[in-house]
């Protein structure tokens, strides 16, 4: 068994204190190594930045440690049985990814700080937490006494984080013989009632969808803080979740956010943390895992994560189709879509997939992703009547894969697509998911067949819909987008300040100045390019840039699509 010991003596230094016992040693030479990225975030984080001091004793003695890469570390252990490691890390990334230490809470996500015994990852691990004896732990490990948790391997231990605090606020709810934790860290005020009907509802669709549950206990463990943010991960048997601002959680937008991501990571549960891509298992923790598979993982869950909350009747139609419509405006936000195709994305999430990058270059897997969900769906249900669909992928994955800890293949997937369907779905995958077919025509076709149409209208922002730019209007106006082939493409570029319209100076009025002119007339932009004063033209064409989409229910839908539609989304 690997020992591990975490305190701390200034909680507002924000170092913790890690202290590895390994015992049973036979080596004379060992491996430690520090994760370099985490599940859920595939992107390497370089975690070893926040250490410091990595000693090591035996016998009472120093030992030698080398540092031989940025993450790994090697020790001359002289043959001692028992080798003692000692570092701190550096508690003070507030996300649902991150680690943060204070003089109110210790909240650890272990895989940012607790080091791998190279050769001993299976063994079992106990994890011992010095904070105040009136403080509890909420994590998804069992505590076999106070304060010390037990895993039953490394890749459990660092896919457990936890909070202890003596201010957890807990309710809880059970089914399918599941127990469901629900942990509140921060200054709110919960409904609990509410909650737990909400999470009740949603939690009994996914297990309509699945028919059983991966774990007997599953945790939230949700950080509320004092301002505006939203994040979420997810773990084996749990997940965290950082919301704000605290005050405004049972507020209608707020709490809306709260009931999606929740949903959302509690289908991580099926889909990631059991039906894994091959790639995937089991994961490199010290390098890249590269997978093309990201619209299985991350686009379906973000389909289901809504979708479950209108089947269960937790959302109305109209709130699922509010957030259905906000997926396709960030997806119609820029041009990404005709370079990159979605799997290709996936790839590419190690390179960039968590920042802007550069315009027009990749999709996201979670927006796409969601969208050709939401047409593979549709397109199951019409191509069968109605005696299958997307639920019916999943839980086949879930039983061939999931269940028997076996990875799924691109191809893998694309077979079950077709024996669920009873026909060929290649030019699906082709067109939507290896290519980058324009999605619409075929969306709003599928939307037909639940009595649903997909509707385009005009920007009502003039400088996007006549122009093709975007700007930001923080303090400055500056130039944030251009569409391909506009007005504004080859005369405006990123970051331009914009300071006058026609001779009129700019200030938050650019839509009403543009109001006044008729929809053919030429503009001249005076602007900042570089700190040096320039000049523009643009003249509006008969083409439009960033249309609007929205789903709506079609007026003229017959009583067979309104059939269709009630199988579809329970409503």
């Amino acid at each position: 068994m690997i020992l591990y010991h975490l305190s701390y003596t200034e909680a507002l230094s924000h170092y913790l204190h890690i202290n590895i016992t390994i015992t049973g040693n036979t080596q004379q030479q060992l491996y430690l190594q520090l994760p370099a990225w985490r599940p859920g975030r595939y992107e390497l984080q370089n975690f070893a930045q926040k250490l410091r001091q990595v000693t090591a004793t035996a016998n009472e003695e120093t030992i030698a440690v080398n540092k031989i890469t940025k993450d790994r570390w090697l020790i001359e252990t002289g043959g001692a049985e028992t080798i003692t490691i000692n570092y701190s890390f550096y508690a003070r990334q507030m996300d649902a990814g991150g680690s943060w230490l204070d003089e109110q809470m210790l909240y650890l996500n272990p895989i940012n700080c607790l080091m791998a015994v190279e050769g001993r990852e299976h063994e079992p691990c106990e994890v011992t937490i010095a904070v105040p004896e009136n403080w509890q732990i909420a994590c998804g490990l069992p505590e076999t006494s106070k304060h010390t948790l037990r895993a039953a391997n490394y890749d459990e231990l660092v896919d457990s984080p936890f909070i202890a605090s003596n201010l957890l606020q807990h309710a809880s709810y059970s089914l399918a013989n599941t127990t469901f934790h629900i942990w509140i860290q921060g200054d709110c005020k919960p409904d609990w009632q509410k909650i737990i009907h909400d999470f009740e509802a949603f939690t009994k669709a996914q297990l309509d969808v699945f028919g059983d549950f991966p774990v007997p206990e599953y945790h939230y463990l949700n950080l509320i803080l004092p301002y505006r943010t939203y994040h979420g991960v997810e773990h084996s048997h749990s997940t965290v979740i950082t919301l704000g601002p605290g005050e405004l959680l049972m507020s209608p937008a707020l709490y809306k956010e709260f009931l999606g991501v929740s949903s959302h990571e509690l289908f991580h549960t099926w889909n990631i943390k059991k039906i894994r891509p091959k790639e995937m298992l089991p994961y490199n923790l010290a390098q890249e895992n590269y997978f093309k598979t990201g619209y299985v993982a991350e686009g379906i869950t973000t389909y289901y994560g809504d979708y479950m909350l209108a089947r269960s009747g937790v959302f109305t139609a109209q709130q699922y189709f509010d957030e259905l419509n906000t997926t396709l405006q960030r997806y119609f936000a820029d041009y990404s879509r005709n370079h990159m195709s979605v799997s290709d994305s996936s790839f590419d999430l190690w390179l960039d997939g968590y920042k802007p990058g550069i315009p027009d270059r990749k999709v996201s897997i979670y927006i796409k992703g969601a969208l050709t969900a939401l047409l593979l769906d549709l397109q199951l249900r019409k191509v069968t009547n109605n005696k299958a669909n997307l639920d019916a992928v999943m839980r086949e994955l879930w039983v061939r894969f999931g269940k028997q800890t076996i990875g799924y293949t691109e191809q893998d997937y694309a077979g079950l697509v077709d024996e669920i369907a009873g026909q060929s779905f290649r030019s699906y995958f082709d067109n939507y998911i290896n290519g980058t077919s324009t999605i619409e025509p075929a969306l709003d076709e599928a939307l037909n067949f639940v009595g649903c149409t997909l509707k385009q209208q005009e920007n009502a922002l003039l400088y996007e819909c006549r122009f093709g730019f975007k700007v930001s209007t923080d303090q400055t106006i500056k130039v944030t987008a251009i569409a391909p082939a506009s007005p504004a493409f080859n005369s405006l570029s990123v970051d331009d300040e914009l300071v006058a319209l026609n001779g009129r100076k700019l200030e938050q009025n650019l839509q009403h100045l543009l109001q006044q002119l008729s929809p053919t007339e030429t503009i001249t932009l005076t602007l900042f390019r570089e700190k040096q004063l320039r000049q523009v033209m643009l003249t509006p064409t008969s083409h439009i840039f960033y249309p609007k989409y929205t789903i709506e229910k079609r007026a003229d839908a017959t009583t067979i699509e309104k059939a269709n539609f009630k199988l579809w989304l329970n409503q």
